[in-house]
């Protein structure tokens, strides 16, 4: 025996269908959305974040050390100096102008021959090897090279992070005289970065060519973080900062977390500028898409399940009712007495129940058929059909035996059998069936029926108990028609 019905497993193939072609579907879209964005960000948006950010710094970085370039061949400080340094008013003023011509954060000079740390706004101090502050100094002088940046704390101003553009200063035979610059509010750096970071939704951040941070947005990790020993990017930090002449584009998980990061390298400042890409956040929108597309799916399926079963139910409904009862009256069919028949039947050798049916016909049906036509006598039986179950009990069965014939199959017994009769042929014999289709009802009489009646006995079977109720119902012909016999 199948353990599960036609509709069920109908319901739940096509559950599987849908659920399976939804999913499917999804999978495949939700793969090649995330394989598109990833696309996307390593072959366009990255690269052209990180070349348009190089662009920008070069923009906005590269004018300070065209600026100490200008002051490290200024005839008037490489006079000023080479004549003895005579006259503070006129270095201070000198700088001045340059910090307020070009906006920058400060300015300064300092002489080789006398050690002394001009500032824009005096002398500053005298600079000394003991002094670790200074030490970038002589170690500037001994690099010998042109210019340098270097991110320190502005002693001169307060103690600000700065970042400081310093370029050597040399006579005309050139005999170095000193380190000449200008000095960049590091704040001011920093919200450079914090702009691109919003216009282009990536970490930015450079470092030097030993992987220490010299400029980010956040200043703990100014000159303090290396990126050679933080998790994730340090697996790739060599490779990543390994060339000079073409950018490199690499890939790092760090707390779960997927980033491709890109680096350049900056020959101006001998700087690599990173820009990262948090993979794992650019995806969040195709996964959030991805949930809402199953969701969404899930409620068409359900939908469409609970439409399915409706329209199966209905039609099951409407197939079992043309399976078991007439279409004319309504009343169930012969396969359905027989089923419901031998269902009682068992209940009764069970419980001792009593069965009794009720076998009966319209008298003289031909001549009303024949007299009034096919429409009234249809209409006359689907009418008995109605009087007979407004007069039956809920669970007596009316069934059309065959053209006029009805069976009225009643739990009790043949008393019980009479008294349904009566009222049956009584309900039938009083109405007026004529006056509802404007019929004369002088060519026929009364529409009356005859009944047998027969109670079941435990040897009948069902072929004999209706046997018995046919021949009753003939013996209620003989004896005049419109009466009883059991």
């Amino acid at each position: 025996m199948n353990r599960f019905s036609i509709r069920t497993r109908l319901i739940l193939i096509l559950t599987l269908i849908l659920l399976s072609g939804f999913l499917t579907t999804n999978i495949i879209s939700y793969t090649a959305s995330r394989k598109l964005v990833r696309t996307s960000i390593i072959g366009d948006n990255l690269p052209l974040a990180r070349d348009n950010i190089y662009s920008e710094i070069q923009r906005d970085l590269m004018r300070p050390i065209f600026v100490s370039s200008l002051m490290a061949n200024d005839t008037f400080l490489k006079d000023w100096v080479i004549a003895g340094e005579k006259g503070l008013p006129h270095i201070t003023r000198y700088l001045l102008e340059v910090k307020q011509q070009y906006g920058f954060f400060t300015s300064f000079f300092i002489s080789d021959r006398t050690r002394h740390y001009y500032h824009f706004k005096g002398l500053h101090k005298i600079i000394s090897r003991d002094d670790d502050h200074d030490s970038w100094y002589y170690e500037f002088k001994a690099m010998n090279v042109e210019y340098d940046l270097d991110v320190d704390t502005d002693q001169a101003q307060d103690n600000r992070l700065t970042i400081f553009i310093n370029h050597r200063l040399t006579d005309y035979a050139g005999h170095f005289l000193g380190v000449v610059g200008v000095g960049l509010n590091f704040d001011m750096v920093a919200g450079i970065l914090d702009s691109y970071k919003e216009k282009y939704d990536r970490n930015v951040y450079m470092v030097d060519s030993q992987g220490l941070i010299q400029v980010h947005t956040h200043r703990e990790h100014i000159l303090k973080t290396n990126i050679f020993e933080q998790e994730g990017i340090r697996d790739i930090a060599g490779n990543l900062l390994g060339s000079k002449d073409e950018p490199s584009l690499l890939e790092y998980d760090k707390a779960d977390e997927h980033y491709l990061t890109t680096c350049r390298y900056i020959k101006e400042l001998d700087w690599y500028l990173l820009v990262e890409q948090n993979q794992t956040r650019a995806m969040a929108a195709v996964n959030k898409t991805f949930v809402k597309n199953l969701l969404l799916s899930l409620l068409i399926t359900l939908f469409t399940i609970l439409g399915t079963i409706l329209v199966i139910n209905y039609f099951q409904k409407q197939l079992e009712i043309l399976a078991t009862r007439d279409k004319l009256t309504r009343a169930f069919n012969r396969n359905e007495f027989e089923r419901r028949y031998n269902y009682l039947a068992g209940m009764e050798k069970r419980d001792m129940l009593k069965l009794s049916i009720i076998l009966f016909d319209i008298d003289r049906f031909k001549v009303i058929n024949d007299t009034h036509g096919h429409v009234f006598g249809d209409a006359v039986i689907r009418k008995i059909a109605d009087i007979a179950r407004e007069i039956t009990r809920e669970n007596d069965i009316l069934v059309r035996w065959g053209g006029d014939e009805f069976i009225l199959l009643s739990i009790g017994d043949i008393e019980h059998a009479r008294t349904i009769a009566q009222r049956l042929k009584d309900g039938i014999s009083s109405h007026d069936f004529y006056s509802d289709h404007n019929v004369d009802s002088d060519l026929t009489g009364p529409v009356t029926v005859s009944c047998g009646i027969a109670q079941h006995l435990p040897e009948d079977d069902l072929d004999a108990f209706v046997n018995r109720a046919d021949q009753a119902l003939y013996a209620a012909k003989d004896r005049g028609r419109n009466c009883i016999v059991y």
